[in-house]
């Protein structure tokens, strides 16, 4: 482990607890605030190997942005660093929805809706700024831009996790098939500090826990491990992340009595209003038991028991996957799959990003000025949100 203070965990924590605090918009936009803070700004990879890691974790069940983050902490910090990169990223929304659920706060009906609503429109600018980013960058040629534009096309008019899944497979295929990397082309190497031998023990203890705590279960009743194995289930079994874990969420928890119905369904809504992962509404649920384990004990016990299958899953893989990477047909897959990430994030921008944010000529041209704030002004991602949040909260407030 180095000792150079900007490789410290301290320092992964310190520059996503920031995120934490701001990321607004969903796993897009959090793609696009990441790329602009580790990419652009503090150039801790380069482009091509940033994509390389966000199309791993597309393949991955979970939750993607937070498994970007996992890689990106892991990288730079090894385990620590990726222990911070989650911590940072994710318990500023965590706590927050455990102090909503045990009636400290509440937030989510004391948010103005104008305040709520610049959120989303800055996630437009955001996005936005992604996509123009990585287009340029991993699309440089027409084929490329072609492949782009088909995925997108693709996951305009057939939404969902298989979708996604199936538009970067066959762009696989056609960049083994049709693509080849220059002979000079510079292979950007990922800084892994975890080897194959421990990344497979990592892959072996997911599939142990994912396999074994129903066991537990069944063989020592408790009310705490069937709570840590139903989060554990959930965010092992989930391709997409975000909205995708409700319905299983739902399932786990309410028929059995765990967590009202009602109850459920004011935490979804709160969740919205938090920055940073959905998946920080496990703590919301863990928190608001009927049974114990409740209360602080329990959202954080249901909070790590979902977080737990992403953080064993990137460390398990990375090192096989940075293998993969120098092979000459991975490399040409991968230009394939980059181009289908950019197209992804391209259909995401119109549904749900604009769809969900653009509601009038005042939001599109708010959007704008953010985007101008961000890539003509040069503006940290911070201020653009606050400024958005501050001029959605004043238009509220004026008469209509």
């Amino acid at each position: 482990m180095t000792s150079d203070p900007a490789r410290s965990a301290w320092q992964v924590f310190l520059v996503f607890l920031r995120l934490g605090l701001t990321s607004f918009g969903g796993p897009v936009a959090h793609l696009g605030y990441f790329r602009t803070e580790f990419v652009e700004r503090r150039r801790w990879l380069g482009e091509a190997a940033y994509a390389d890691l966000v199309a791993l974790c597309q393949f991955l069940p979970g939750p993607a942005s937070s498994q970007v983050g996992l890689g990106l902490g892991l990288m730079r910090a090894g385990y620590p660093g990726a222990l911070a990169a989650w911590a940072g990223f994710t318990l500023p929304s965590a706590l927050a929805l455990i102090a909503l659920a045990l009636g400290i706060t509440q937030a989510a009906d004391a948010l103005p809706p104008g305040l709520l609503h610049g959120l989303k429109v800055v996630a437009v600018a955001v996005v936005a700024q992604a996509v123009w980013g990585m287009a340029r960058s991993l699309c440089p040629d027409g084929p490329r831009r072609l492949l782009m534009l088909a995925a997108a096309a693709l996951l305009v008019l057939w939404s969902g996790t298989l979708a996604q899944l199936l538009a970067i497979a066959l762009a696989a295929l056609i960049g083994v098939a049709a693509m080849h990397p220059p002979p000079d082309a510079v292979h950007e190497p990922l800084p892994m500090p975890v080897s194959r031998r421990a990344g497979a023990a990592w892959l072996a203890l997911f599939f142990a826990l994912l396999a074994g705590l129903p066991l537990l279960v069944w063989v020592f009743p408790s009310q705490a491990l069937a709570v840590v194995d139903a989060f554990y289930r959930a965010g092992s079994l989930v391709f997409g992340g975000g909205h995708v874990v409700l319905p299983l969420l739902q399932t786990s928890v309410v028929p059995t009595g765990w967590v009202d119905n009602d109850a459920f369904l004011a935490g979804y809504g709160a969740a919205q209003a938090v920055p940073g992962p959905l998946f920080t509404f496990a703590a919301f649920l863990g928190a608001s038991m009927q049974t114990g384990p409740t209360g602080w004990v329990g959202g954080l016990l249901a909070l790590l028991a979902i977080f737990l299958p992403a953080f064993l899953l990137v460390v398990g893989t990375l090192p096989f996957w940075e293998s993969l990477r120098g092979l000459a047909r991975v490399r040409a897959a991968l230009m394939g799959v980059n181009a289908a990430v950019v197209g992804l994030l391209l259909a995401a921008l119109w549904n749900p990003v604009i769809t969900s944010g653009i509601h009038s000529i005042a939001d599109g041209l708010l959007a704008l000025a953010a985007l101008l704030a961000l890539m003509r002004w040069k503006w940290p991602p911070w201020a653009v949100v606050a400024a958005c949040a501050a001029v959605g909260w004043t238009l509220d407030l004026l008469p209509r």
